[in-house]
């Protein structure tokens, strides 16, 4: 689920519980709408723990690419044009 998700869930269940005052016989509109934020609630907490997870693959996998060679210029003959320096590929 997503965070946006998760607060739609919340804004429906909060709509529900709180600014209707519409009786079905059988069905509490009431606790649908607690429901509904309590399943919002925990939706937001699960995405957010969800990004804190990626997030840290993101750091560990950049941090293992992060190591460079470090190569030293070529020197260049007297009367030899030097070559044009690429920039590196990422």
């Amino acid at each position: 689920m997503t965070i946006a998700a998760a607060i739609f869930l919340i804004a429906v269940g909060a709509i529900l519980r709180y600014a209707t005052n519409i009786h079905v016989q059988g069905v509490s509109i009431d606790t649908v709408g607690l429901i509904l934020m309590i399943a919002g609630v925990a939706g937001l907490v699960l995405s957010f723990f969800q990004e804190a997870i990626w997030s840290e693959r993101t750091r560990r996998r950049e941090a293992a690419y992060e190591e460079r060679r470090e190569v030293p210029p070529r020197e260049v003959p007297p009367g030899e044009v030097p070559p044009r320096e690429v920039p590196p590929r990422y």
